[in-house]
């Protein structure tokens, strides 16, 4: 019995020390999404470009998150979309299929 509550012990702090790793590693995939998508946005692919899209995603990969204005920037997003189906009259599949373009945008 000694045993099994040790290695039970052993597993569950193991489980502690991955579970932030992973997590990281979620967030770092992300950003460099969001990266990759605003370089394109930009510009910067394609032929030529080449240095240009290297130092924005050094520049993006390496910025500090801003959490409570990516907090408000998606709040006024969706009030702005919510307004915007409000005065279109949408409802239904039709205001689930705008709502879905407008906060993908």
């Amino acid at each position: 019995m000694k045993h099994l509550c040790t290695a039970m012990s052993v597993l569950m702090l193991a489980a502690v020390l991955i579970t932030p790793q992973l997590s990281y590693a979620g967030a770092q995939q992300n950003k460099m999404a969001t990266c990759n998508k605003d370089a394109n946005a930009q510009g910067l692919s394609g032929e030529g470009k080449g240095d240009a899209r290297k130092a924005f995603m050094k520049e993006c990969l390496s910025a500090k998150p801003e959490k409570a204005a990516a907090g408000s920037t998606q709040q006024n997003k969706m009030a702005t979309c919510n307004k915007d189906a409000k005065a279109k009259k949408l409802a239904g599949d039709e205001r689930k299929k705008f709502m879905k373009e407008c906060l993908s945008n």
